[in-house]
């Protein structure tokens, strides 16, 4: 009998299963296991010639596996460096782009610096004390009290959307003093912040059922549609 046709026992065919745990680990998984396969066959041959022909069919084969990458600039680009990235670095091909290194894929960004990481009063937020530090730097006159007022009011208004209760004016003259570095003390100063109802008032819409005072108002005819009576006619004398 054909070897070809010759019939498995299923004991023989269950022990020889391949589980996906077993196999080899995917550098590129979005693209599968066969053009996996097709990559470590390509990298496997010895002849140079065969070899680039191998890997501009796989090219070829990638391209058509990700169409929605055809309006994206330099999409050979990126095929081919992907290429490299699923060959291990071991693919030895000639390339029309510059052939990535695995330092440079490995390459780690630096580590942003953030001004703030644990701001004591978090609900006034990075902006007052910003515009505290430029409070600070200008000289003192009529622009800079009128600066600190604006920065106290505001302080103040974001406290309140914190807490939805009342805050007396000398807590926001206390924490504006300590984020202040001391150089802006209001705590013995007579001046006075908006009251709690001016800072939370919201514009209410005005409801088109309300008719502003001064303005003469439309009765609606609609009651008289089922009545069944129409309006009589009055003839104007002074027509001629």
């Amino acid at each position: 009998m054909n070897e070809k046709y010759k019939k498995e026992s299923a004991s023989d065919v269950v022990f020889n299963l391949e589980y996906n745990s077993e196999r080899q680990r995917l550098i590129i998984p979005e693209y599968g296991r066969h053009l996996q396969k097709l990559i470590d066959q390509a990298t496997a041959i010895e002849d140079a010639e065969t070899r680039n022909k191998a890997a501009k069919y796989i090219i070829q084969v990638m391209g058509s596996l990700n169409p929605h990458l055809r309006d994206v600039p330099d999409f050979q680009h990126k095929l081919w460096d992907q290429l490299f990235i699923m060959s291990d670095f071991k693919l030895n091909v000639d390339s029309p782009y510059p052939i990535p290194s695995r330092d440079v894929l490995q390459l780690k960004p630096d580590a942003l610096q953030y001004p703030q990481n644990f701001p004591k009063y978090r609900f006034y937020g990075n902006n007052i004390k910003y515009m505290i530090d430029v409070a600070n730097k200008w000289e003192d006159g009529e622009m800079k009290n009128a600066l600190v007022m604006v920065i106290a009011n505001h302080m103040k208004k974001s406290y309140l959307s914190w807490n939805k209760d009342t805050v007396k004016d000398d807590v926001i003259f206390e924490h504006l003093y300590e984020l202040s570095g001391g150089k802006i003390n209001l705590l013995q100063s007579s001046e006075e912040l908006l009251n709690t109802t001016d800072l939370l008032r919201t514009n209410k819409r005005m409801s088109n059922k309300i008719t502003p005072a001064g303005q003469p108002k439309i009765q609606s005819n609609k009651n008289n549609k089922g009545s069944g009576k129409s309006k009589p006619f009055q003839k104007n004398n002074n027509q001629k």
